[in-house]
Formats: C-alpha cells, sequence, structure tokens
C-alpha cells in the first residue's frame, strides 16, 4: 500500500527532500467524500525546512492492475473493448491537492486530503466506480515550493522537481466506503436542463413516487 520516493541529499545547495506515503484512509467526518493520505517527508541532515507549500498530483495507473469481465465491462466508455486496451488502458488523472507543511528538521508527517468527487462524467470517478474489489493502482507525483535556511541563517526558496514520485495502493474498499458514508447506494448523472424538463414532466404525467420509479419506466419500455 505504501511507497517511497528518495532523492540524493543535496544539490547545488539546494535540500533535496524524500517522500513517502504510509496509508490512506477515509476522513470522518468530512463535508465532502475525503481520503487522508499520511506523507512522510525528510529533508537531509543539519537543513532546517521554513515550510512547504506542497503540491500533489494524484494519478491512476490503469495498467498496473487485472479487472474481471463485470469490470471490463463496466470500463467500456473509457477504454473501449478489452480486446483493445493494449493500446488504450492509459494512467489516468485523478485529482490535484496541495498542503502547507510547517517548520521541521530531520523528518515530519503531512496530512493531504483529497476530496473524492463521485460526478461519473469525469473520468476518474467513473474508472473507481467501476472496480468491485482489490486495490487502485496509484501514482503521486510531488512538487511545490521549500522555504529553508541556508548555512547562515538566510532565507532561501527552491522549486520541487517532478521526478518525485510515490506509488500507492488504494483498497478499493476504502474509497467505496468514502462514497457510501455520503452517498448510500446512489449514483450521480448530470443532465442537461431541457432533458430534465422532460424527465420532471414524464414523471409528474404517470405520478411516479420518485425519479427511481420514472427511469425504471423507461428503462423497462
Amino acid at each position: 500500500m505504501a511507497g517511497t520516493s528518495t532523492t540524493p541529499d543535496i544539490a547545488a545547495g539546494i535540500p533535496l527532500l524524500s517522500f513517502a506515503v504510509s496509508r490512506a484512509e477515509g476522513l470522518y467526518p468530512a463535508a465532502v467524500p475525503t481520503l487522508r493520505v499520511t506523507v512522510d517527508i525528510e529533508a537531509p541532515d543539519g537543513v532546517v525546512v521554513r515550510s512547504i507549500m506542497l503540491a500533489v498530483q494524484v494519478q491512476i495507473a490503469a495498467p498496473k492492475r487485472r479487472y474481471t469481465p463485470e469490470e471490463q465491462s463496466r470500463l467500456l466508455e473509457l477504454f473501449g473493448t478489452p480486446e483493445r486496451w493494449g493500446t488504450t488502458l492509459r494512467t489516468l488523472l485523478w485529482t490535484r491537492a496541495t498542503v502547507l507543511v510547517p517548520p521541521f528538521t530531520g523528518q515530519t508527517v503531512a496530512e493531504l486530503n483529497v476530496p473524492c468527487s463521485y460526478d461519473l462524467e469525469v473520468a476518474g470517478a467513473r474508472y473507481l466506480a467501476a472496480l468491485e474489489e482489490g486495490e487502485v493502482p496509484l501514482e503521486l507525483l510531488f512538487s511545490g515550493t521549500v522555504f529553508f535556511s541556508d548555512s547562515n541563517g538566510t532565507l532561501q526558496a527552491a522549486r520541487i522537481p517532478w521526478e518525485h514520485e510515490v506509488e500507492l495502493r488504494l483498497p478499493v474498499a476504502v474509497w467505496r466506503e468514502a462514497i457510501d458514508r455520503h452517498f448510500p447506494g446512489a449514483a450521480w448523472l448530470r443532465l442537461g436542463r431541457d432533458s430534465f424538463d422532460r424527465l420532471s414532466a414524464y414523471k409528474a404525467r404517470h405520478a411516479f413516487r420518485s425519479w427511481d420509479d420514472a427511469i425504471e419506466a423507461l428503462l423497462d419500455d
């Protein structure tokens, strides 16, 4: 489940940090479905880090997982038929997040909150909703700016290159629990205004008690 990114200690007087992910879990309570990722950060010996404005890009490494026939059918819109997956199965951008890391020397821990969209028009959300069990292969790319003191105590700033990458195996059950706490047994579908007005009129005309009843009747027809 956890991964680590390490680099040499010092390059051109700039502290080169190392990153590791120790765990990911649902954040409760939360206003929206959210995962909390624990990021361990290490600085070279003797370096005083004043703060880090850490930017994280979370990608879904879809080719690094096996899929059941049921999952393959749900992923048809994203990747096409399975016989084409050798060329169409690709890494998906899930989300971007930022976190401000306070001052430290040696090692510290940052808590990164990752909101989970359940908009099924978003590729990452559609992918996750298609999975039944197992793990989601994630890649976390770290960048941003580190503020630190040089040997004279002067405040310096340096960019963190995107070369820092950590792999994380996220249990599907962790994501699904975060979603189900907010939307138990539900899925969201965005409609154009005209389509919604027509569906609303159909529901009223037939006196259906719920949207599910109206859509079930249309599907049966």
